[in-house]
């Protein structure tokens, strides 16, 4: 019953309202305030709807400047980091050359001080043959000093002899130069007279010279002597000048004499 009552109640007051409504268009004064309503409604949708136009072309058109700049951005940088591994490379074929050059001249620098040290280890050696050089020379020096005393002591003894047997045994001493340079130097040539009975003007000669070593050594005999080899080798022995030149001459008589 009561849900009966309740369902007529709120017909009638649909009806009522569909009434007032149906009223409201009928009025013409209702209906050009509905229509300005309408009119402004629809103006602010439009104005609304210009705006948001206004704001997706402005917001478009900063996202375009941002996407461009940000491309622009992404271009720079791309040259940038090319430019930049470009230089990269070319610093490490740079580097690469200058390791290569590097090697280059440890390697040249290697040979230069093994040289120094070839040339160091020449030089030492040549030092030391200087120095044995000089020592020899030294040695010779005074060899050639110790001959020429024995040679100024034998020249004396040779003048002595000279006058011995010059006075007494006719005999003359020469200074020649051998030009077959079988003995190098002076040579001296002892001329004996006196010998032969029959000519006592006839020379017999011999030749002798001095070694290196100050040694005699006999160059050649006129006539020749047999046992010349002989006292040749005791002169060498007892270096006795005038006994070898004593032997001789006794050996010139007894050729001479025979």
């Amino acid at each position: 019953m009561l849900n009966g009552v309740k369902l007529r109640y709120g017909q009638k007051r649909n009806y009522r309202l569909c009434q007032n409504i149906m009223t409201s268009i009928t009025d013409p004064s209702m209906r050009d305030r509905f229509t300005s309503s309408l009119e402004e409604i629809r103006n602010n949708h439009l104005k609304a709807y210009a705006e948001i136009i206004d704001t997706i072309s402005e917001l478009s058109h900063n996202h375009r400047q941002f996407v461009n700049s940000a491309v622009d951005t992404h271009l720079k940088k791309c040259k940038d980091d090319k430019k930049l591994f470009e230089t990269i490379q070319e610093f490490k074929t740079d580097l690469e050359k200058k390791k290569i050059a590097l090697k280059e001249k440890r390697r040249a620098i290697s040979e230069v001080m093994s040289e120094i040290e070839e040339k160091e280890m020449q030089k030492e050696d040549i030092i030391l043959k200087i120095q044995k050089h000089k020592e020899e020379q030294m040695k010779r020096k005074d060899l050639i000093e110790s001959q020429n005393r024995a040679n100024k002591d034998r020249l004396r003894n040779l003048q002595k002899a000279r006058l011995v047997f010059q006075d007494h045994l006719g005999l003359e001493i020469r200074t020649i130069i051998d030009k077959t340079q079988m003995v190098k130097g002076e040579k001296l040539q002892f001329i004996f007279r006196n010998i032969s009975l029959s000519d006592q003007d006839s020379a017999y000669v011999i030749t002798m010279g001095i070694k290196e070593n100050g040694s005699y050594q006999i160059v050649s005999s006129d006539p020749a002597l047999e046992c010349l080899p002989i006292l040749e080798s005791r002169l060498q022995e007892t270096n006795n000048l005038p006994a070898f030149l004593a032997n001789v001459r006794k050996e010139f008589i007894s050729k001479a004499r025979s």
